[in-house]
């Protein structure tokens, strides 16, 4: 599956919807039958980024809208949103610099770049003032993007995000300190610790088609040295350093949450609804971490009637 192959001018233009991607057909028939593979899911755009490249798609009509994921996700994970949303916006999407099908080679995947890269992302696309929705280290970067970037958003929508400190799993604290003896794992051990890793953030078991697309990425040696590289170069500077800006926000804000989130607990979304003046918090039921994949109908509804609001 190929999304969005030539690189679209925003328009709200209904005529305008053939030139913004092909195959729409077969991209909506496989949302229906659920994607089985994570090699099935093809973001057939590339941005250079300071000689790196960064995939990309998008799909759908009408006003813009961004979607930010986090770690150790990809794209793949916001494909249930990217459905539902693309029925109402245009919906940029893409793969982290380190992360999905983007360069996992050696560099700098920290937060302190991911900022970089989607301001270069929004020139590249032309978007001046975008809905921007980020979970995760995606709630960070759009954060980042706004606060220190200087980014305008029409609209900021953060699910569970990496926001407040301090953050990060007692796994995610330990391969930080020790990424090295991670890294030389044998790759059927690794395979198993990624997958009980990422089952760890869901509320409820994931099916094996979504652990699939999860971890494939992660799989091969250029894959495990990458997973355990972004592990490494978290740090909560990255946080810290914009966290006492918050309360400067003045953009409508809106913070899901998952109730059952056992990775960022509830507490640091309830912190940082007091931190952002006028912000709304909602909290999801029945759903960890990995709302995005738990709870999406829920979650889309909760993101069109803040957006459309």
């Amino acid at each position: 599956m190929k999304i969005g192959q030539t690189r679209p001018m925003h328009s709200n233009a209904k005529s305008a919807a053939s030139l913004c991607f092909l195959g729409v057909g077969d991209l909506r028939a496989l949302f229906t039958k659920g994607v089985r593979a994570m090699s099935r899911w093809e973001l057939s755009n590339s941005y250079d980024y300071q000689g790196r490249e960064v995939r990309y798609g998008w799909l759908g009509e009408g006003p813009p809208m961004v979607l930010v994921h986090g770690t150790p996700w990809s794209s793949f994970n916001l494909r249930h949103l990217i459905r539902k949303l693309s029925e109402e916006y245009t919906v940029y999407f893409f793969d982290l610099l380190g992360y999905g099908q983007s360069c996992t080679t050696e560099g700098d995947v920290s937060l302190g770049v991911q900022n970089e890269v989607l301001d270069g992302l929004l020139t590249h696309w032309e978007l001046d003032d975008p809905i921007v929705v980020g979970h995760d280290f995606g709630g960070a970067t759009a954060l980042r993007a706004h606060l220190l970037n200087e980014r305008s958003f029409k609209k900021i929508i953060l699910i569970d995000p990496v926001a407040v400190s301090p953050w990060g799993s007692p796994f995610f604290r330990h391969v930080n300190r020790h990424e090295a003896a991670f890294s030389g794992l044998p790759d059927y051990i690794h395979e198993a610790v990624v997958r009980t890793y990422v089952q760890t953030a869901a509320f409820k078991p994931l099916d094996e088609a979504t652990l699939e697309g999860i971890v494939s990425p992660w799989t091969g040696e250029q894959g495990k040295t990458a997973f355990y590289r972004q592990m490494a170069q978290a740090d909560s500077k990255y946080t810290d350093e914009v966290q006492s800006l918050y309360p400067t926000i003045t953009t409508p804000t809106l913070i899901l949450w998952g109730r059952e989130d056992s990775w960022i607990p509830l507490e640091r979304g309830e912190e940082l609804h007091s931190m952002i003046p006028g912000s709304a918090l909602r909290v999801i039921d029945d759903a960890g971490h990995l709302v995005i994949e738990e709870r999406p109908e829920e979650l889309a509804k909760e993101i069109l009637d803040f957006a459309q609001a």
